[in-house]
């Protein structure tokens, strides 16, 4: 199993789109678009399709073989 990366975040939620360009999983929104309607991004193992999923600190996000965990600052 992966092991996630800890990505901090400011406030205590952040868009799903957000972080997955702040978490360097993807370089853009718009490189993020193909990989949810794909059902390539998992939130905590399950299949995320909505770029605007409000994450938590503490959920961990998956895109093939990278993860990385929201945490607080």
């Amino acid at each position: 199993m992966l092991e996630p990366v800890d990505v901090p975040i400011s406030d205590g939620s952040i868009k799903l789109g957000q972080f997955l360009k702040l978490a360097n999983l993807v370089e853009s929104g718009s490189e993020a678009k193909p990989l949810l309607a794909g059902g390539m991004v998992r939130v905590n193992d399950e299949v995320e399709t909505r770029r605007s999923r409000q994450l938590q600190v503490g959920d961990v996000v998956k895109v093939a073989t990278e993860a990385a965990r929201v945490a607080g600052e």
